[in-house]
């Protein structure tokens, strides 16, 4: 997996946080799961960032753009 797909991981995860944040603020429906979803995305990219760093053998092959 390359690094660049990790970073669409995380940014998708702050989108929906963000999202659920504004559909939160303004008592809107589904604002708890969408900043749940939101969590779980970051959780899923540390998961990523640590399997992808523990697999890597060199630290020029972490950066494989």
């Amino acid at each position: 997996m390359k690094i660049k797909y990790l970073l669409v991981v995380i940014l998708i995860g702050f989108l929906c946080t963000i999202v659920g944040t504004l559909f939160k603020i303004q008592h809107w429906q589904f604002a708890d799961e969408i900043f749940t979803l939101g969590s779980l995305i970051k959780v899923i990219f540390i998961v990523l960032l640590i399997w992808k760093i523990l697999s890597s053998d060199k630290s020029k092959d972490f950066l494989n753009w």
